[in-house]
């Protein structure tokens, strides 16, 4: 679902592992729906259900202390595959904001693409996140896209993040590809028509 981004406080889920692929994320196994529904019911699969279904107590995702609308995860998040469908995942589940010390560059295209904003920190920024929300699940961070920056609540650190000025454009008026497409349709239709007369 489409939401326009503006800023956003939270609560997050930490994930405090490294190097956490597109096969973790959302394994191969699920890959065959077409449709981007149902996804989040599958993220983490392996890590988050015994073979029989039940969930492990011991994972993040079913730990009711943690919640809301951010993933707090280690370094080079979203490596592996160039699977889509682990964006999905991330999506539909209701994360809106991932952080990180550093994403997997198509990984990172993919939750753009999906109205999921990648966040990416110093590792400093990052190890205080984790030690603060370890300290108090109840830790928020203030992401505001306008200004490009993301705050710790519990230790008022804020850095500034880098956003490709195209997909914060997109983020901030909730437009996909086509929709930019069709909202600058005029434009398109008069630049085809003044080089008919070139």
């Amino acid at each position: 679902m489409k939401q326009k981004f503006n800023v956003i406080k939270s609560t997050c889920v930490p994930l405090p592992l490294k190097n956490v692929d597109t096969d973790q994320i959302i394994p191969a196994r699920f890959l065959k729906a077409t449709t981007k529904e149902g996804f989040g019911d599958n993220l983490f699969r392996d890590w988050r259900y015994n073979a029989d279904g039940s969930p492990k107590k011991d994972f993040i995702l079913n730990n009711p202390r943690y919640k809301g609308v951010v993933l707090v995860a280690g370094k080079n998040f979203g490596c592996g595959s160039s699977r889509e469908h682990a964006a999905w995942a991330i999506a539909d589940y209701g994360f809106r904001i991932v952080i990180s010390s550093f994403f997997a560059d198509i990984h990172k295209n993919n939750e753009l693409n999906n109205f999921v904003l990648p966040v990416q920190v110093s590792e400093r920024f990052l190890e205080h996140l984790f030690d603060s929300i370890k300290s108090d699940p109840n830790t928020e961070v203030i992401v505001d896209l306008p200004n490009q920056t993301v705050t710790n609540t519990a230790t008022n650190e804020e850095e500034h993040f880098e956003i490709n000025g195209y997909k914060k454009y997109c983020l901030e008026n909730a437009l996909d590809d086509i929709d930019y497409i069709l909202e600058n349709k005029d434009k398109i239709v008069q630049f085809e028509q003044a080089r008919q007369h070139v």
